[in-house]
């Protein structure tokens, strides 16, 4: 049981470092920081929206509009944060002794 929350920590911490990376990729992107012609940044890009995109929407339809500041990732984030740390207080306890 015990592999199953360490793999399961390690999903959630990825996932937290893929949402980072996607926030600072679409700063760059929009302060023309990176060349957005070029066909590899353009599929990292792309990536990175697929990857994130499915958790972030929800939170975007139900956050109120904040006139062009999208706080969804931070939101993801502390919900990660509390279901590793809920993961790791509560329910794993119960499971390993």
């Amino acid at each position: 049981m015990l592999a199953l929350f360490q793999t399961i920590d390690l999903a959630l911490n990825l996932y937290t470092w893929v949402l980072i990376i996607s926030a600072i990729f679409s700063w760059l992107y929009a302060f023309n920081v990176i060349n957005s012609s070029n066909q590899f940044v353009n599929s990292i890009g792309t990536m990175l929206f697929n990857l994130t995109e499915p958790a972030l929407r929800p939170i975007r339809r139900i956050m109120p509009s904040l006139g062009g500041i999208d706080i969804s990732p931070v939101i993801l984030l502390l919900i990660i944060f509390f279901i590793r740390s809920l993961m790791w207080t509560t329910i794993a306890p119960m499971f390993i002794r």
